[in-house]
């Protein structure tokens, strides 16, 4: 026979892509190495790259080559920025917006609560639909949905610029989160279809994508800041929208064809297994929560409307949960949260990124209206965050496979703690320099360490199939949570004087107020950290 098609295949017992600690952490790396004096190749399943199986020559590090999906390293990186761009939508649109709502509600005579809802219509919209979407993503293509998310986001972003009135501006800040939620979950399944097996470039390209939330609200604050100095707020929404035109574009280009799913297309079988009954009593009792909570933090939690919908919310969330246990075709598989390690993983990044998110808005708040700061000057002092987000990222892809990922959440937790009691000593007579320009490097790097390593086992938890699932229930719990977190600050806050007339001292310390929210949450989280027992991921330890 043809000596070119003849060869041996030796196929090596493979660790998986995630160590369960035990002890070392280590424990778990096995040996792949061929015998001497034959070629070895790797069978490629049929899964994420390829249509079907093949013999392919192993190369000197056969889990770190670029995947075959992608033509060049450009095509490769560029796919990667635009799947970050596109799950830090609602930051991006979150930093802007804090920056030119005072802009906009004087322009378009909007009411205190109009102004409100300007930033919770999309925050509502982004937080309700992800479990939809992911469904819509996993049985309809992650491809589609994806290009469809991020082009309607561009041209929202387009429309909203017009906005003449509250009802316009708020209506179409909601579709703008509703846009956000479509882009998440398929962001996440093409990520972690094309990464299937465990290599530092997974981690590189997973701790790339991990910055879009975190680094997405500074982010969109210095667009913000930058494009005011120079033009209206409405340029503002301009400038976003041909940046996502461009990524719409690039994500074209770049995103590859679903080979990965089963695809059955519009029948009853496909309508049976995405859980109609699910997604409605996910969609509804989500939105009713997520309204009561932004709702009770500003009229007050004993206002009827608020305890209605915060009891109908919890009454179909409860629903949600019970149905989930006894269809067949969960739209959430209960099944994750059995796992330790996915729960208490959630949990510490929950605890943590809320108050994260909250600290940032709480910050930005107090500089516009106590120290009187113009917007390109809150980017400025931001983007010392912003930086060190993206070196943190770089670290955690560095380090991964190296250590103990239970270390890594260990210095997560304890920079949330130490970010959180800066914040809570800043004062009026304190400089910038002397406790807010740490705190927030200590912040970026919790929420930083904390999500990327959080995101890796989650979506290493669940098959390919189901990972668009895994990544909208990720996405929804964490927005839950910042919007629970919120919730509690602004009750806080207005209990303590809220936006209060005196000295710069008394004024501020109702923002102080919600700084120590934040930080009983951060010590909270330090409580779960030590059950963890995640070992290094994406490592292979060669042995002799």
């Amino acid at each position: 026979m043809n000596s070119s098609l003849v060869k041996e295949v030796n196929v090596e017992q493979q660790s998986t892509d995630i160590e369960q600690g035990s002890g070392t952490g280590d424990s778990a790396d096995t040996a792949s190495r061929p015998h001497q004096g034959m070629t070895s190749f790797e069978i490629i399943e049929p899964t994420t790259s390829m249509g079907g199986a093949s013999l392919v020559p192993i190369e000197s590090d056969p889990y770190g080559s670029r995947p075959a999906v992608f033509s060049s390293l450009a095509q490769e990186c560029l796919f990667v920025l635009t799947t970050t761009l596109a799950v830090g939508q609602s930051s991006i649109f979150s930093g802007a917006i804090l920056c030119m709502t005072s802009f906009i509600g004087r322009d378009l005579n909007m009411t205190a609560a109009e102004v409100t809802w300007i930033s919770a219509a999309q925050t509502l919209a982004a937080g309700t639909f992800l479990l939809f979407f992911g469904r819509v993503a996993d049985l309809f293509g992650r491809r589609l949905l994806f290009l469809v998310s991020i082009g309607f986001f561009s041209i929202c972003l387009l429309v909203v610029g017009f906005a003449t009135n509250a009802i316009y501006m708020d209506v179409f800040c909601g579709l703008l989160g509703l846009s956000s939620a479509a882009s998440v979950p398929p962001a996440i399944g093409k990520l972690g279809a094309v990464y299937d097996k465990p290599s530092r470039r997974k981690n590189r390209a997973f701790a790339c994508f991990s910055a879009g939330n975190p680094v997405g609200f500074v982010f969109g604050a210095f667009i913000a800041g930058v494009t005011m100095q120079v033009s209206t707020w409405r340029a503002v929404f301009w400038v976003m929208s041909v940046i996502y035109g461009f990524f719409f574009f690039a994500a074209w280009w770049t995103t590859p064809m679903d080979v990965e799913q089963s695809l059955g297309g519009l029948n009853m079988d496909t309508f049976v297994k995405f859980d109609l009954l699910g997604a409605f009593l996910a969609v509804v009792g989500v939105a009713m929560f997520t309204a009561a909570l932004t709702l009770g933090g500003e009229s007050g939690w004993g206002a009827s409307y608020v305890i209605a919908m915060l009891v109908v919310g919890v009454v179909l969330t409860g629903g949600f949960v019970y149905w989930q246990s006894v269809f067949r075709y969960p739209l959430m598989p209960l099944m994750v949260w059995r796992d330790r390690n996915f729960s208490l993983v959630v949990i510490v990044l929950c605890l943590g990124f809320y108050g994260f998110s909250g600290n940032l808005f709480w910050l930005t708040l107090s500089w516009q209206r106590i120290d009187s700061l113009s917007p390109l000057m809150n980017a400025v002092r931001l983007l010392p965050a912003g930086i060190g987000g993206i070196v943190v990222n770089f670290l955690a892809a560095v380090i991964m496979h190296r250590i103990s990922n239970k270390i890594i959440m260990i210095a997560g937790a304890v920079s949330a703690v130490i970010a959180c009691a800066l914040f809570s000593a800043t004062s009026t007579e304190i400089s910038y320099w002397a406790l807010t320009f740490p705190a927030l490097l200590f912040s970026v790097l919790s929420a930083d360490l904390e999500f990327t390593v959080t995101n890796m086992y989650v979506m290493s938890f669940l098959p390919s199939e189901q990972q668009s699932v895994a990544g909208g229930l990720f996405n929804t719990v964490i927005r839950l949570a910042a919007t629970i977190g919120i919730g509690i600050q602004t009750s806080i806050f207005n209990s303590a004087g809220g936006a209060s007339e005196g000295e710069g001292a008394l004024k501020y310390r109702a923002y102080q107020a919600t700084f120590w929210v934040s930080l009983v949450g951060a010590v909270v989280a330090m409580g779960f950290v030590p059950f963890i027992t995640i070992g290094r991921q994406g490592s292979r330890k060669h042995q002799d």
